[in-house]
C-alpha cells in the first residue's frame, strides 16, 4: 500500500468505552483484525485498511475513518501524553485559602462546593478545562476548518489537609491518594487579609501552610519508601541481572531519604537515566512539579504581589524549592467568570490584570513540566496537541495515533507564524517554508504539521 497523509481535518471525535481501557494503554498495540476505512483529505476520498479494535473501542474520525483506539504512553519522568488523558493539575490546600473558589472559577460548571468550612470537598471534583490559545482560532480561520479543538488540562480539586494527614487525620488518606494520579499539583496558598474568613491556624502565614503540606507529602514518602527498602534488601531468589536492579533500585531509594530526612523534596534529587524508571512506578508525591498559587486580594493584582508580605514570603520559599509562584485571585477570578465576554477585559485593564488566571497557571505548568504545542489544520477541523519538549515527528504523530508512529514516513512543517504570513499550505509549499522532516525532526512550539505514514 502506497503512503498516506492524515492531518486532523479529518479526526474528529473519540469514544473509548471502559472495557477497552488495557487495550488502549497499551503503546503501539495493533489489534489483529482488520477493515476497509474510508478518510477523506482535501476534495479527495481514498479508501484506506487500518487495524480496527473490537467494537468497544474505536474511534470516528471525519467522513467514516475508524481507526483502533490505542493510547501512545510517553513516559517523560511523570508525563503522560495520550489522546484519551489530558494533562491531570491537582489543586491542593488547607482548608479556607481560596482552593475551590479558584476551581470553581477556573472550571466552567464547576461543582465544587465553595463554603467557609474546612473539608467542604470532600470528594476530588474534575473539570476538563480548554487550554486557551489564540493561535488555533487564526490558523481554523486560515483554513477555513469546520471547528477548532483545544488542547485540555484536567483540573482536580482535591479535599484539604491539615498536620498529620500522613496519618491519616482530618481527610489525609484521601488527599494523599488522590494526588497521587496527578501529573503536577497546584499548590493554593493564601495571602490575603480576611477577618471574615477563618484560618485553620488562626493566622495567614505562607510558610507555615506551605510547611504542612510539604511535611506531609514528606512523611508519605518515607513511609512508602521504608516499606519498599524491606521488600528490596530481603532480595529473595532473584537472577543476576534481578539482584542488580534492585542494587540500582536500592541506591536511588537511599538518595531520596536522605534528602526527606532533611526536610527536602524528593524532586530535588539527581537520578540517572538507569535510576529513574526503577522509581517511578512508586508515584511519590514530593517527586511532582509543583507551582505555588499566591491567592491575593484584587488590589495586589496590578504589581503581581510586589507590595504583599505574604506573597515576598512564598516567592523565597519557592526560590529555594526551585518552583514557580502564580499571583491569583481566586475572588475576581470567580467575578470575572460570571460576567459576559465583553465586560471582562474592561474589568482586568481597571485591576491592572494582562492574563487571567487560566492562562497564567496553564503557561506555568507548560513551563513546569517542559510542554509544547503543535497544530494539524485543515478543512474539517484545526486541532491543538500537546507533546513534551525534545520529541521527535514520530512520537508527536503517535500522540495522534500508534499507527502514525507505527508507519512514519515523514511530516510536512511549517511554523506557525510562516504558515500564517503564507496563509495555507499550497503557497508555504510554493515559497519553501513547508519542510519534509523525517525521523530525527524535534518539532518545535507551534508547528503546524501534517503527517505521511504507511501501514
Amino acid at each position: 500500500m502506497g503512503s498516506r497523509a492524515l492531518s486532523m481535518s479529518c479526526c474528529t471525535t473519540r469514544a473509548v468505552k471502559a472495557t477497552a481501557l488495557s487495550r488502549a494503554l497499551r503503546p503501539c498495540a495493533v489489534p489483529p483484525c482488520r477493515a476497509l476505512s474510508t478518510y477523506s483529505h482535501g476534495s479527495a476520498t481514498q479508501t484506506v485498511r487500518l487495524p480496527i479494535a473490537s467494537r468497544t473501542s474505536t474511534f470516528t474520525a471525519g467522513v467514516g475513518l475508524r481507526c483502533a483506539a490505542v493510547t501512545p504512553f510517553f513516559s517523560r519522568r511523570g508525563f503522560r501524553a495520550s489522546t484519551s488523558m489530558a494533562l491531570k493539575t491537582g489543586f491542593v490546600g488547607l482548608p479556607n485559602v481560596g482552593k475551590s473558589t479558584l476551581f470553581n472559577a477556573l472550571v466552567e460548571n464547576g461543582k465544587a462546593e465553595a463554603a467557609n468550612f474546612p473539608f467542604c470537598t470532600i470528594e476530588p471534583n474534575v473539570g476538563l478545562v480548554a487550554v486557551p490559545d489564540e493561535r488555533l482560532d487564526v490558523l481554523s480561520n486560515l483554513s477555513k476548518s469546520l471547528k477548532a479543538v483545544p488542547t485540555t488540562v484536567e483540573f482536580v480539586d482535591i479535599a484539604g489537609l491539615v498536620k498529620g494527614a500522613s496519618e491519616g487525620a482530618g481527610l489525609g488518606n484521601k488527599f494523599l491518594s488522590h494526588i497521587r494520579e496527578c501529573d503536577m499539583i497546584v499548590q493554593v496558598v493564601r495571602c490575603f487579609e480576611d477577618e471574615n474568613v477563618v484560618h485553620v491556624d488562626g493566622a495567614v502565614n505562607p510558610a507555615s501552610d506551605v510547611d504542612t503540606i510539604n511535611l506531609e507529602l514528606i512523611f508519605a514518602d518515607m513511609s512508602q519508601i521504608e516499606k519498599r527498602l524491606e521488600r528490596v534488601s530481603k532480595g529473595g531468589r532473584a537472577t543476576v541481572d534481578a539482584k542488580k536492579a534492585m542494587e540500582l533500585e536500592k541506591g536511588a531509594l537511599d538518595k531520596i531519604m536522605v534528602l526527606l530526612n532533611e526536610g527536602k523534596p524528593a524532586r530535588l534529587v539527581t537520578l540517572t537515566d538507569e535510576e529513574y524508571p526503577l522509581i517511578e512506578g512508586l508515584k511519590l508525591l514530593s517527586m511532582k512539579k509543583v507551582i505555588y498559587a499566591a491567592n491575593v486580594g484584587e488590589d495586589d493584582l496590578a504589581d503581581q504581589g510586589a507590595s504583599n508580605v505574604h506573597v515576598k514570603a512564598l516567592k523565597e520559599i519557592a526560590d529555594k524549592d526551585n518552583c514557580q509562584v502564580v499571583v491569583v485571585s481566586a475572588q475576581v477570578e470567580s467575578e470575572l467568570n460570571d460576567m459576559a465576554k465583553e465586560d471582562r477585559a474592561e474589568f482586568m485593564d481597571a485591576l491592572g490584570m494582562t492574563n487571567g488566571g487560566l492562562q497564567t497557571l496553564i503557561r506555568a505548568t507548560y513551563n513546569a513540566l517542559g510542554l509544547r504545542t503543535y497544530f494539524t489544520s485543515g478543512e474539517k477541523e484545526t486541532r491543538a496537541w500537546t507533546i513534551k519538549v525534545g520529541m521527535t515527528a514520530p512520537q508527536a504523530a503517535g500522540v495522534i495515533h500508534s499507527d502514525f508512529e507505527r508507519g512514519f514516513i515523514r511530516a510536512e512543517t511549517v511554523g506557525y507564524d510562516d504558515f500564517v504570513k503564507a496563509k495555507d499550505l499550497a503557497t508555504a509549499r510554493a515559497t519553501g517554508t513547508l519542510r519534509s522532516e523525517g525521523k530525527e525532526y524535534l518539532v518545535a512550539e507551534g508547528d503546524v504539521m501534517l503527517f505521511r505514514f504507511n501501514v
